[in-house]
């Protein structure tokens, strides 16, 4: 299974309560901070629902 690497590179600050709640559940709290996700439909919607707030890269 394909892995996502995840970076948070936009603010938290002023975002609606529930957009940061989906960005420290995938365990990103600053600007600049990376995690590794797996490819699933639940951290794909995650991603979905806060992708201006991102940048996606795939990870083999």
């Amino acid at each position: 299974m394909a892995n996502l690497k995840i970076k948070l590179v936009k603010s938290l600050n002023g975002r609606l309560a529930k957009h940061i709640a989906t960005a420290h559940s995938l365990g990103l709290k600053k600007i600049g901070s990376e995690t590794v996700q797996p490819d699933t439909p639940q951290t794909r919607g995650k991603i979905a629902q806060i992708g201006y707030l991102l940048q996606v890269a795939e990870e083999q």
